[in-house]
């Protein structure tokens, strides 16, 4: 069972699937900020040549998405509300 179903409260699929676009989108946030503060670049020296800048994105993406699902900064609740009341309606 992965963190975002065991952190889920909602039972319908509809629900489900809500919360796994808010808690993409907070990754994907995440993700741009993370690179905004330099996390991912190799040091100016002694660093890990090419192979390290070819892979260290998705480094940067793996922890961002485990970032957002355990919690994250709150932004993937905050969304879930939104895009369910915006589907109730």
């Amino acid at each position: 069972m992965d963190a975002v179903t065991s952190v889920s409260t909602s039972t319908t699929p509809r629900d489900a699937a809500l919360r796994k676009a808010a808690v993409d989108l907070e990754a994907a946030f995440l993700a741009e900020m993370l690179k905004s503060a330099g996390l991912g670049q190799s040091p100016d020296s002694f660093g890990g040549a090419a192979g390290e800048d070819q892979f260290s994105s998705f480094l940067v993406e793996a922890q961002a998405q485990k970032m957002a699902e355990t919690g994250g900064i709150g932004l993937a609740e905050s969304l879930f509300e939104a895009l369910k009341e915006r589907a109730d309606d």
